[in-house]
């Protein structure tokens, strides 16, 4: 696939945030029925109490009935979306290369990367460098599904054909990852630019996303990057910005 192909971003926020949202789905029908049971008994006390005060010849106090909470608004995704919604909206923002994807393996050894979803030949080691076509595995809804509720952890190719992607990802690492994160975020408050912020799968970083509305050609979205990184280290100077590594796509 070459250098250009090879570079990809890992689903790491879904890792944390979706792995926990889309298993709770069975329970949440138990969980709504639980409530409904509840509300159902505090009416029927209610009822007896009012009937007892009304033997007792006692005035019935007036029970402020708190509103009903309202529907989420068309085309919101929230814990009770059906798991199609959830891949959908998943797939709406981490947008890239949907002809292949990468998939995060582990060695016997402890190493551990991530390859291209490919078909192999049993006991033939895959080809870091090889001009022989492959038939890669595109990216599909139940890639995600299944990355989702963790049984592969899957990875993205933001760089399209065209030189265009959807979304840039600033990387940050290293002991003063959280406060360099908080000063680049400022600096996307004060510029008006909407940026979200993750931790990275080991837990020792952060990535902050910048999601666009339309494909943007990828120099571009290096040079917004770039640009909301020299602010930040222009009022915050004094402490720099050593823990800032890289963006994607690179």
């Amino acid at each position: 696939m070459g250098e250009r192909a090879a570079r990809f971003w890992r689903y790491d926020c879904g890792s944390i945030w979706h792995e926990r949202a889309i298993p709770t789905m069975s329970a949440s029908g138990s969980n709504e029925a639980k409530l409904s049971e509840a509300l159902a008994e505090c009416e029927r006390l209610r009822e007896e109490n009012r009937q007892l005060r009304g033997r007792l010849e006692m005035p019935v106090p007036e029970i402020a009935v708190p509103p009903a909470a309202a529907p989420a608004p068309a085309g919101m995704v929230t814990a009770k979306s059906s798991p199609e919604e959830k891949v959908n909206f998943f797939l709406s923002l981490f947008r890239g290369r949907e002809d292949v994807y990468a998939v995060r393996w582990e060695g016997r050894d402890g190493k551990a990367g991530y390859s291209p979803a490919c078909r192999r030949i049993w006991g033939k080691p895959f080809p870091k460098f090889s001009d022989e076509p492959q038939e890669y595995f595109p990216l599909t809804g139940q890639v995600i599904h299944d990355h989702l509720t963790g049984k592969l952890t899957a990875g993205i190719y933001p760089l399209l054909a065209d030189e265009t992607c959807w979304f840039l990802a600033a990387d940050f690492d290293k002991a003063t990852w959280q406060e360099d994160v908080r000063a680049y975020l400022h600096t996307c408050g004060e510029w008006k630019v909407p940026a979200l912020l993750e931790r990275s799968r080991s837990g020792r970083g952060g990535h902050i996303r910048i999601f666009f509305s339309a494909p943007l050609p990828a120099r571009l979205a290096r040079k917004l990057g770039a640009a909301i990184l020299t602010r930040t280290m222009e009022w915050r100077h004094q402490l720099g910005l050593d823990s800032y590594d890289r963006f994607f796509p690179s």
